[in-house]
């Protein structure tokens, strides 16, 4: 027994001998504060370095334009032409028929025959229907008798007027009986007339049971049937006739092209004019202008013109809205450049001019210039150029005067200086030629 636990109780002692024995828990264990650091910084590098990996890598910059080292900006350039430049007019216009015909019928009756087809092409005079023509042959059977019962009448009233006309001379009857048969013959001569009137009129009634084309041209819809009764005031009519070839178009201008229009037609020139579909793109057919108006609308300024087309393919139709080109003068042996050589600033409108003289070393300079007529992508040049002149159709907009260009295959120069950014000499824009990498793409690092 230890010395301290003879000093106590015996009860005492056997309780410290019962109490637990507690464990010290000892703290964790840290890491330095520079080694957190140093992972840290390694965790950064790794993940910049990752960054980069991904990144496209920067091509390198191109020959010629602003990145050039010898400062010419790549350009296209194209001669000045000598050419006819036409003046045209455009307009809208609407197709419209020579003749239009409703057909109707002439005298009532019941329609018993119809010979044409909807959309049928028909020559002035052919059958179209008919109608039902017995009434109207009773008619001229009537007349024709009354013609020969009057004809017979007047044949007897000859007779007696030469028999009284012998006796008188004898003295066997008085002046007045053979004068009132003379009149009497006249009377018969008139009814004669009226009755050869009416036969006529019965046989033109029974024509008109033959309803017939006036006019040639393509015939519509079909308005009545067969079996109906027809007659003259009908509004619709049977059918309508319109007339295709030739064909006309209606088409304004504004007046003050008036006089030169006039000018021309009253020289004895022949005005051609082109109708174009509503894009423009297509030529349905070529004319020439026809008349003109003899007003101007005072509303819009404007005045009407007919251009005739003789329509063979039947392209144009009545009512058809087309786009009219008209061709009122050519500009004979003018300079033509392209409509993107032309710009405009403080010198007014001007052009850039290649310098030819040092091959090698080429610049442009500044050319005002005075535009004449144009069409679509052309211009004619009025004063200013002259022809086998070279200037700058594409690039226009990295120059000043006095720059340095560049032109593809041109003496001195790299071919392909002159190609657009993102393409290749002889490759189509948008394409990748072979062998090059697309931006954005890394390119595939060489195996060991």
């Amino acid at each position: 027994m230890a010395p301290d636990d003879q000093k106590l109780p015996p009860t005492l002692a056997s309780r410290s001998e019962q109490r637990p024995v507690l464990a010290v828990a000892r703290p964790p264990r840290r890491w330095p504060r520079w080694i957190k650091l140093l992972i840290a910084a390694v965790l950064c590098v790794v993940m910049v370095i990752a960054i980069i990996q991904l990144l496209p890598k920067p091509s390198a910059p191109r020959a010629g334009g602003r990145f050039n080292a010898s400062g010419a900006t790549p350009v296209v350039s194209a001669p000045v032409i000598k050419g006819d430049m036409p003046i045209n007019l455009s307009a809208l216009g609407t197709v419209t028929s020579l003749a239009t015909v409703t057909v109707r019928a002439r005298i009532g009756g019941q329609l018993t025959e119809v010979y044409f087809i909807e959309g049928q092409d028909v020559n002035a005079g052919d059958l179209l229907a008919q109608v039902d023509p017995r009434p109207y042959q009773v008619a001229l059977e009537q007349a024709r008798g009354q013609l020969a019962r009057d004809q017979a009448l007047l044949e007897n009233a000859k007779t007696d007027l030469a028999r009284y006309q012998g006796l008188v001379s004898q003295g066997a009857i008085g002046r007045q009986q053979a004068d009132t048969q003379a009149a009497l013959v006249r009377q018969y001569d008139g009814t004669i007339q009226t009755d050869q009137a009416q036969v006529d009129n019965a046989q033109l009634n029974l024509d008109y049971t033959r309803i017939q084309a006036p006019i040639s041209g393509r015939v519509g819809l079909r308005q009545v049937d067969k079996g109906n009764y027809v007659q003259t005031n009908d509004t619709n009519g049977l059918v309508v006739i319109t007339l295709l070839k030739p064909i006309t178009v209606v088409f304004s201008v504004p007046e003050d092209n008036l006089q030169a229009i006039r000018q021309r037609l009253n020289s004895g020139a022949s005005l051609p004019v082109a109708a174009y579909d509503r894009g423009q793109t297509k030529v349905l057919a070529n004319g020439t202008l026809s008349t003109i108006d003899n007003l101007i609308d005072t509303t819009t300024g404007t005045i009407k013109l007919r251009a005739q087309f003789d329509n063979v393919d039947e392209a144009l139709f009545p009512n058809q809205f087309v786009n009219i080109r008209l061709q009122v003068d050519v500009v004979k042996d003018t300079p033509i450049i392209p409509t993107a050589a032309v710009q405009r600033g403080a010198p007014g409108t001007f052009v850039y001019v290649v310098n030819d003289s040092d091959p090698a070393n080429q610049t442009v300079s500044v050319r005002p210039v005075t535009l004449g007529p144009g069409e679509g992508e052309r211009v004619s040049v009025a004063s200013g150029l002259q022809a086998g002149e070279k200037i700058v159709v594409d690039g226009v907009d990295r120059l000043k005067d006095g720059a340095k260009i560049r032109q593809p295959n041109a003496p001195g120069g790299r071919a392909g200086a002159n190609a657009p950014q993102g393409t290749s000499q002889g490759a189509p824009r948008g394409t990748t030629p072979a062998g090059a990498t697309p931006a954005g793409q890394r390119q595939p690092r060489p195996s060991p």
